[in-house]
């Protein structure tokens, strides 16, 4: 029995296709080779551009840089003229501000020298018509104090002239010595100075003239006709007094411009300010209508007067 070969023809062609195959992977595989060698190739070739390009840039940011600089200092620059021109306005405005505020202060301090000016010429105005009232006003009480002193003296019969003395006259014997006139100092007129008012005097002069013996007949016009007002009984009396400015009553200390209550024996009650404290009286001031009153300490110890403490409110 003969075995079966294949024929020779078909083997070689079988090989000859398997040479190409492996031919054709080769050349892939280099090509492959060379495209990754071109790859590496272009990424070295773009970093080596893109260093140089940065490194120009720098170079072109330095080099305006210089030229901003030189031009900052020779002063065209145009940013800095922008800026200087901005700050030139602000300055302007800003001493245009000053000189308005400094207009609307002077003429502020004027008006107010001005206003203090009126008002310290009013203040003056003021005062001197308040001292001429004052004065005034003393004068007054002191010419009521003189009259009433002269009312007094009438009522009671004393004279403020020095009489003369009667003395009987001898005949001169031939050896006797001269006599030598006898100089004899008149008597100073006598001063009296009253703590009460008119009323109070004249009440006690009506109750002293019923006390005098009858000496001398009694005329019409005499105290005893007069219309006799009753005895009041002795009313209480106070401890007043004035130390230092101040005055001490009823065991209480007042001062000058000090709050008070006046009551007098008309049950009637005056709101009142301390304006003064002198040597032997007190000037208050009313609150209702800022009239002075004084008031003596005479008539305080007898209760003629009577004085409250009050808040200053």
């Amino acid at each position: 029995m003969r075995s079966w070969t294949a024929p020779p023809t078909r083997r070689t062609g079988s090989a000859a296709a398997a040479r190409a195959t492996r031919t054709r992977v080769e050349v892939m595989k280099k090509e492959k080779n060379t495209e990754d060698a071109s790859e590496t190739d272009l990424a070295k070739h773009n970093e080596e551009d893109y260093v140089e390009m940065k490194e120009q840039m720098y170079q072109d940011k330095l080099a305006s840089l210089k030229r901003q600089l030189q031009q900052l200092q020779e002063g065209t620059l145009q940013e800095y003229q922008k800026r200087m021109k901005k700050l030139d306005q602000q300055y302007k405005e800003r001493i245009r501000n000053a000189e308005l505020f400094l207009q609307l202060e002077t003429e502020q301090v004027e008006r107010n020298y001005i206003k203090e000016k009126k008002a310290a010429v009013k203040e003056f105005e003021d005062k001197k018509i308040e001292l001429k009232e004052n004065l005034i006003a003393e004068l007054e009480e002191k010419k009521k104090m003189i009259e009433s002193e002269k009312l007094t003296m009438e009522l009671t019969g004393d004279s403020m002239e020095v009489k003369p003395i009667m003395t009987r006259k001898l005949r001169r014997r031939p050896n006797d010595p001269v006599p030598i006139p006898d100089k004899r100092r008149k008597p100073a007129p006598a001063q009296l100075n009253y703590l009460l008012t008119d009323e109070q005097i004249m009440e006690d002069l009506r109750i002293l003239n019923k006390l005098k013996s009858p000496k001398r007949p009694a005329s019409p016009s005499s105290p005893e006709h007069l219309p006799a007002t009753p005895a009041e009984s002795p009313a209480q009396r106070f401890e007043a007094r004035i130390e230092d400015g101040k005055l001490y009553y009823d065991k209480r200390w007042y001062h000058k411009s000090q709050a008070i209550y006046l009551e007098s024996k008309e049950n009637t009650k005056i709101s009142c300010v301390i304006s003064s404290v002198g040597a032997n009286e007190i000037w208050v001031r009313k609150t209702s209508d800022s009239t002075k009153m004084r008031i003596y300490l005479g008539q305080l110890q007898r209760g003629a007067f009577v004085i409250r403490r009050r808040s200053a409110a």
